[in-house]
């Protein structure tokens, strides 16, 4: 593996003169450690099992491109989910005399909710509306519930001017930058 050079030629000089020897030099051959490094290398590449990318299945619809073929839906069948800002959740079902009510992300709101309104109506659609102020987080979140409660029927909706005034007037009607007052 590694070698030592001591070629050293003594001249016949006077008696008595010891001289100094030359610094030897030293090779190392790196081929084994070379070898050793990819055996490993490929040892941990084929015994690693990768991260698994956790993804969420969604089935989309095809795109039409005309509104003849939409289902109609009667307003009482359709439960709305808005995602504000500062962790807040407000649900209501239809939109004509509509009443507001204010939520959480834990097991006893949202999901309860969810829970409760299927079970009360079968053929129920929600719709997830998201707000500018929402996180990305509290998205994924209720997409978690709709799939835990095995709901077959939503869609993620544009938050629209409807909404935001049904949930101002829900909350009194100042916003603020960080969310509702």
């Amino acid at each position: 593996m590694a070698e030592i050079n001591t070629d050293q030629k003594q001249k016949g000089g006077e008696k008595g003169l010891v001289k100094k020897g030359k610094k030897m030099s030293t090779r190392i051959d790196m081929t084994p450690m070379v070898d050793l490094a990819f055996l490993l290398l490929t040892f941990f590449l084929l015994a690693t099992t990768f991260i698994k990318p956790q993804v969420m299945n969604l089935i989309l619809p095809e795109k039409n491109q005309d509104n003849s073929n939409q289902p109609k839906v009667n307003e009482k069948n359709v439960m709305s989910i808005v995602l504000e800002g500062d962790n807040k959740v407000y649900w209501y079902i239809g939109l004509t005399n509509a009443q507001v009510n204010e939520t959480n992300y834990a097991d006893t709101g949202l999901r309860k909710v969810v829970q409760e309104q299927s079970k009360a109506n079968e053929k129920l659609t929600i719709l997830i509306k998201p707000a500018d102020a929402s996180t990305y987080e509290n998205l994924v979140t209720t997409l978690d519930e709709m799939a835990i409660n095995n709901i077959q029927k939503y869609v993620l909706d544009e938050y629209r001017d409807e909404d935001k005034a049904l949930i101002q007037g829900f909350t009194g009607g100042v916003r603020t930058a960080g969310g509702n007052s």
